[in-house]
């Protein structure tokens, strides 16, 4: 049986124009935390649809000499993907930047090339679920939605915004609502205890990148989440619904109207899975959330060190082992716990980041992985990772079988699970 072997993509360029271009010669290169080199035979995918193309200012582009076995760098600017959500990227573009170059903004950076008459993205697909695929579905049918949202609850304010949101920003968590399918937004909280580097809802002034979502400027009452909940469960007959959303703050701040809904929600026969998006910085909600009708949380780090988890998420009035303590309570009352783990290449598949992520498992024991992006600017965050340490780059790949050997209960994904 022979299997197909996969090209060697050549570089992208970009002129300042914006036009985009395959190099003649020069092999496409990426990075991988502070190192640069080919990319592997199977971390590399045709480009997906519903992904993006950047040019990168203020960054030249490096490609690859195969004949001088040296890494060139172009007068042209650097170009890189976003990868279409259920993909995740495993190795970011490689440019070398101008020290001027502007911060780019909270996206992920995924190296792309050109071979065999396609685009090749470095990312790999992790889940099958088409949560956030529109491409057959008309803009006209996801605006209609939301206005008959607007239509049958006129007095809703949590309606309005997220219809809003559908209409305006093009949120893929609001329009799955505008649709009636998948899963249904329910942002709450107005504050946070956390002051994430990558925060997309509200970025201090200094920051040298807007925030690009609003968060939501009021809280809702129960009767208003719970009407939102009943109206998706009459359309989706397998209902998620997540608090915890990017337009929002830390959901746990608001535990106790989370819990006022939810047990409304239940009382009157509501189905489906109830799910919290959270930063776990509160293991003392665990219990109450669970008799709620809450099924499960999905907590958010970048590392499951105390060290480069601090630096990113920058906690107010909690620590990390507020998170590990979290992971273990929710498991301990019955939920299921992913961990929305925020993946850079060359830092998170690292011996390091590996351990500590096995010793959480083994310790609080989780049960999912949704293996999302890190969306920063690469450097920035390389920056912020540095004092912390990491050893070279084990790949994707082997991460994550690594990874499966030593938790083999768990289970890889991008989304949200419906747990019936």
């Amino acid at each position: 049986m022979s299997s197909k072997k996969k090209p060697q993509p050549r570089m992208l360029f970009a002129t300042p124009d914006g036009e985009i271009y395959d190099h003649p010669d020069l092999l496409l290169m990426v990075r991988r935390g502070e190192e640069f080199g080919l990319p592997r035979p199977d971390e590399i995918t045709p480009l997906p649809p519903e992904s993006e193309f950047f040019m990168l200012p203020g960054r030249h582009a490096m490609g690859y000499n195969d004949e001088t076995g040296q890494a060139e760098i172009m007068e042209e600017l650097a170009v890189a993907a976003f990868a279409c959500p259920g993909h995740t990227v495993t190795g970011v573009s490689a440019y070398e930047s101008d020290e001027d170059a502007p911060i780019l903004p909270l996206l992920s950076y995924g190296a792309i090339g050109y071979a065999n008459g396609k685009f090749w993205v470095c990312a790999k697909k992790v889940d099958q679920d088409k949560r956030q695929v529109f491409t057959h579905i008309p803009q006209d049918r996801v605006d209609g939605g939301a206005r008959q949202l607007i239509r049958d609850m006129p007095e809703n304010r949590l309606v309005n915004h997220l219809a809003g949101c559908a209409l305006t920003s093009g949120c893929p968590a609001a329009k799955n609502l505008a649709l009636g399918r998948f899963e249904c937004p329910l942002p709450t909280a107005r504050t946070c205890n956390a002051r994430c580097v990558g925060c997309i809802s509200e970025q201090p002034e200094d920051s040298g990148f807007p925030s690009p979502q609003c968060r939501i400027s009021f809280t809702p009452t129960a009767e208003e989440i719970v009407q939102i909940m009943q109206r998706h469960e009459s359309r989706e007959r397998r209902p998620i619904f997540s608090f915890g959303q990017g337009c929002e703050g830390e959901p746990l701040t608001e535990a106790e109207l989370i819990c006022d809904a939810v047990k409304a929600y239940r009382a009157d026969g509501g189905t489906g899975t109830v799910n919290v998006n959270t930063n776990a910085s509160k293991p003392a909600a665990m219990p109450a959330l669970k008799i709620a009708g809450v099924n499960s949380i999905r907590v958010s780090l970048n590392s499951a060190r105390k060290g480069p988890y601090e630096a990113y998420y920058r906690p107010k009035g909690y620590s990390f082992e507020d998170v590990s303590e979290t992971i273990a309570k929710a498991h301990e009352v019955g939920m299921h716990v992913s961990l929305n783990l925020l993946y850079f290449p060359g830092i998170t598949d690292t011996e390091e980041e590996f351990d500590a992520l096995v010793e959480l498992g083994e310790k609080g024991h989780y049960d999912f992985i949704q293996l999302r992006n890190l969306n920063l600017d690469p450097e920035l965050y390389l920056d912020l990772m540095r004092p912390f340490g990491h050893s070279p780059s084990m790949g994707f790949m082997n991460f994550k079988r690594r990874l499966k050997k030593a938790l083999p209960w768990i289970e890889y994904g991008y989304f949200n699970p419906y747990l019936g």
